[in-house]
């Protein structure tokens, strides 16, 4: 499955290649962009992945981002079989808001698989 949820129409401006390893983390944890610059994450690792956004840090104007397309945190939770982010597939995000962006995946939140995108 390649999830484009979150994607803008058009032309987008690849920023930053986040990868999932196969040791719980998101590398590198920190992405720094500029707004409407893009975010793919690719699955490196051998399980499946999600990239979920943490709706109290992310900015008050920025779009809710998960993988499988969803609205809010609490969804992405409670379906996240749906956003999950096979081997080999990749998600990507197009930020436009200035700010910073925290997200995890959801099962591997409690591992410490969690990662900043910094817009400015």
């Amino acid at each position: 499955m390649l999830s484009t949820a979150g994607c803008l129409g058009g032309q987008s401006s690849a920023a930053q290649t986040v990868t999932m390893p196969g040791d719980l983390r998101f590398e590198p944890k920190t992405a720094t962009i500029e707004p409407g610059e893009t975010v793919t994450w690719t699955n490196e690792s051998d399980i499946d992945h999600t990239v979920t956004a943490y709706e109290d840090e992310i900015p008050d104007a920025a779009a809710y981002f998960a993988s499988g397309g969803f609205e809010s945190e609490r969804t992405a939770r409670n379906r996240v079989t749906e956003g999950l982010i096979a081997p080999g597939e990749n998600y990507e995000h197009t930020f436009e808001e200035p700010g910073t962006y925290g997200y995890f995946c959801i099962p591997h939140e409690g591992s410490g698989m969690v990662g900043t995108v910094r817009v400015k």
